[in-house]
């Protein structure tokens, strides 16, 4: 690492003799980059969060580029008068279609469902039955006949009547009364008192265009208040929204939570680095001669930003590269790499800090700018080095794992801190000369009558703490079988209040127990049945199953003649056992919905079916699609329900060899969220290997290794041990920094090491004093750029913050107390420095 300092020091020279063309070239650089770095967008969707490659996600493009994959918005109208609430959903469903777009020149809706033709089914409900529940009415029918001749019997006695059991008697027509119910329903989307009627609206536009989502909601907002639903009646009550405006929710709020967190954490480093600095300059010049301190404090006062644009020049120099090459490398980024701006802020500014301070002393031991910034750079480059280096290489292992939020954090995070060491070793020392030629910076040597001699040269108290320390390592290890792992993913997502109120508001119709359905193409009729067939069949087969229902328009619309005549066979067979003396007079509500539905003599034209119910079944052509729906029988909140659901449909493989794969977000989600714990362990464990290879290399020596790596060590178990006793839990966001953790973590433990190997014996507190305030500010620097996360809306977000302040807080502590402890015991033990 020496040799490539050394070997770059011209670079350094070059710039210290040209620093106005070094930093005007910068700059122009980093306005170009930057003119394409706020092009870039965030991409909530976690299904890309995937590798497009992933079976999976390819069937869920493949299902949105069939079926279209819209999202509707709905729109709950409510007051006590049903009339009016159908007459005002009318005229709003009519107007609602001719709401026009100008800026893309189509209207903002193709298509709205309010009114819903049930007559149609009704009249050929068996024709849309399936075959097996075809055969369950023909056997229902057949047990009701038999029941009425017994009973018809004078001389029959049932011996059994009081153990006879209703639900019993109707089990073989309950799938066929369920299906009728979710076939047919009400005439208008309306709640049971009818208070309240729901219309559902299909948007033309794409749902990840921002831009259209919020003139579309402010369009029609505006078309809600022209109708005026107060003339329709006093208390009418509109409101629309749905999971299209949680998106739009979402978006707005991880870009609030983006520019806050921004604020707040740069703010906040910006006053740190400036107090620091405005002290240790003042501290310093203070030292100096009384006859040459000739400036007042007034003027110090007012040099206080100049660190801030020593340092702060060359590191958003540094971010506008990082986001212009992500811009053409990725294009946009995902939730987890969306706050990176601001944490690279935190982490690239402590190169900055380290490189100043010891300029800093140097200039106040009397020596001048020029040479200043060459020992600067000699004494201090190395250590930087290696530490960016060191972090660096930690997050570009991540670009290795499938995962997106890995593989692309660690490419954006680790080529900012390449580019942060970057300017800070070499466009950074251009600005120390031109502010200090401009005496914006303050300093003179040090008088001579001022000796900062250690007031103790021993680290008190270092084997206690070395004891102390292992004890609770030891205690954190024992237990650390009690991580745990976030699996419901409720907790991580934000809670949006104006969504819940719509839900709360629009609760009451249509709701159905089949929900979060997974999909499954097939490439032709035949394989649909056989598709349907097979996960039938596991479902029956496992006890614990989550399959509630498996379904296929295939199944109640033969597509061949074929089958319709299978089918017309059967409702014949009905219509006969209903022409039964015995139940041809009964009167009852089931009987009197097949005497009505079993009239179907013919296959029914598909354009009498009416589209409410071909919806879920049609393609974005149209026509009707080779589609098997499959609903679970729990919510999906649980990953591991969610896994369990995956495992157990994910993959149908027919009898000629052909594979299918399921298609959902749900299943998208459960297969990153095991990919995520598959690659986790490797990931955190090539990071560790990269790191303790760049640090053996940096110092050539086993003991000086493993003392550099005692901040990481130490700190990552207290950190576990933190976690234990606030039951934190690791989830898939906070994994992903884990592994910037341990590269960001070990810079203390370099930084030390170097330097107390150069300092020699005995000098633990002029280390301590000097780089141990660096590696502080430092690390507060990194942690109030993660702090910012603390405070946003969105909990995943919240993890994050959480996760990488107290592992970097950790590896802090351990390097200003466990470090200099160990290195004082193997002092007196006489095993250093020989």
């Amino acid at each position: 690492m020496h040799k490539i300092i050394r070997f770059l020091q011209p670079v350094v020279r070059f710039n210290i003799r040209y620093p106005f063309w070094v930093v005007g070239i910068s700059i122009a650089l980093a306005v170009l980059a930057g003119s394409f770095a706020v092009k870039l967008t965030v991409d909530t969707d976690i299904a890309n969060l995937l590798p497009s490659s992933h079976p999976n996600v390819q069937a869920l493009n493949q299902l949105q580029e069939q079926a279209g994959g819209e999202t509707e918005m709905r729109v709950a109208i409510k007051s006590p008068d049903f009339e009016a609430n159908v007459a005002f959903a009318e005229l709003l469903a009519e107007e609602s279609l001719k709401l026009y777009y100008p800026r893309r020149d189509f209207n903002f809706f193709n298509r709205a469902e309010f009114r819903r033709d049930t007559e149609i089914l009704k009249d050929n409900a068996l024709y849309l039955a399936t075959a097996a529940e075809l055969r369950e009415i023909i056997e229902f029918l057949e047990d009701e006949i038999e029941i009425a001749r017994q009973e018809a019997n004078p001389f029959f006695v049932d011996f059994l009547d009081d153990f006879d059991d209703e639900e019993e008697e109707e089990r073989n027509i309950d799938r066929f009364q369920d299906s009728y119910d979710e076939l047919i329903p009400p005439e208008y989307p309306a709640s049971d008192d009818s208070t309240l009627v729901i219309l559902t609206l299909y948007p033309t536009g794409s749902q990840s265009d921002i831009r259209y989502l919020e003139d579309m909601f402010e369009a029609y907002d505006g078309l809600i208040s022209r109708l005026n639903p107060a003339s329709f009646h006093p208390d009418m009550e509109v409101q629309f929204g749905g999971r299209l405006k949680r998106h739009l929710n979402e978006f707005e709020s991880i870009m609030n939570d983006v520019f806050n967190s921004f604020a707040l954490g740069i703010s906040s480093v910006i006053l740190l680095v400036m107090f620091y600095f405005w002290i240790k300059k003042l501290i310093n010049y203070r030292r100096g001669a009384s006859s040459k301190q000739r400036h007042s404090f007034f003027q110090h006062v007012i040099r206080m930003p100049v660190p801030i644009l020593i340092i702060g020049i060359p590191l958003v120099i540094s971010l506008m590269w990082t986001f212009g090459i992500t811009y053409f490398q990725l294009g946009v980024l995902n939730t987890m790499t969306s706050v990176l701006f601001v944490i690279l802020f935190g982490l690239g500014i402590d190169y900055g800090i380290h490189f100043y301070a010891r300029y800093i002393e140097f200039r106040a031991s009397g020596d001048r700018v020029e040479k200043s910034v060459l020992q600067a750079y000699q004494k201090t480059g190395t250590a930087i080095f290696v530490s960016a280096v060191t972090t660096a290489s930690a997050l570009f292992v991540l670009m290795f794992a499938d995962f997106r939020g890995f593989s692309e954090f660690g490419f954006i995070a680790g080529t900012g801190i390449l580019l942060a060491l970057f300017c800070m070793l070499f466009i950074l020392p251009a600005l120390l000369v031109i502010f200090d030629r401009w005496r914006w910076i303050l300093l003179i040597k040090r008088s001579d009558e001022v000796h900062l001699e250690p007031v103790i040269q021993r680290y008190p108290f270092s084997s206690q703490i070395v004891i102390f320390g292992v004890l609770i390592s030891v205690i954190v290890l024992s237990f650390s079988w009690n991580l745990k792992f976030e699996y419901q993913f409720g907790n991580l997502e934000p809670v949006f209040e104006e969504y819940e109120q719509f839900r709360e508001f629009a609760s009451g119709v249509d709701e159905s127990s089949r929900r979060n359905p997974a999909y499954i193409i097939a490439d032709n009729d035949d394989e649909v049945f056989e598709v349907l067939e097979i996960l039938r069949e596991r479902q029956r087969s496992n006890p614990n199953t989550m399959i509630h229902d498996v379904e296929a328009l295939q199944e109640r619309f033969p597509p061949s003649q074929e089958l319709a005549n299978e089918k017309l066979m059967y409702i014949a067979e009905v219509r006969r056992l209903l022409q039964n003396s015995f139940i041809e007079g009964q009167e009852s509500e089931t009987l009197d919905i097949l005497r009505r539905g079993s009239q179907t003599t013919e296959p029914l034209d598909e354009n009498l079916i009416p589209e409410f119910l071909k919806n879920r079944f049609t393609t974005r052509d149209g026509e009707i699609g080779r589609f098997v729906i499959v609903y679970p029988n729990q919510g999906l909140s649980d990953g591991l329900k969610s896994i369990a659901f995956k495992d157990e449909i994910s993959e149908v493989t027919l009898e000629n060899g052909r594979v299918y794969h399921a298609a959902s977000t749900s299943i998208v989600a459960a297969s990153m969220l095991e990919l995520m714990r598959a690659e986790s362990p490797y990931m955190v464990a090539a990071t560790f290997v990269i790191v303790f290879l760049f640090i053996f290399f940096s110092f050539g020596n086993l003991r000086w290794s493993l003392i550099a790596l005692i901040p990481l060590i130490i700190g990552l178990i207290w950190l576990f041990g933190i976690m234990l006793i606030f039951g934190l839990k690791f989830n898939f966001y906070n994994l992903v920094v884990l592994p910037a953790v341990l590269g960001i973590g070990c810079d203390n433990g370099v930084h030390l090491a170097h330097r107390f190997r150069d300092e020699g014996r005995k000098n633990m507190w002029e280390v301590l004093r000097s780089t141990g305030q660096h590696i502080t500010i430092g690390s507060l620097t990194t942690m109030m750029g993660f702090a910012g996360l603390l405070f946003t809306n969105h909990p995943g977000l919240q993890s994050i913050g959480v996760m990488a302040v107290v592992g970097i807080g950790m590896t802090l502590f351990t390097a200003l107390t466990f470090l200099p402890s160990m290195v004082q015991l193997l002092e007196d033990k006489k095993m250093m420095h020989d």
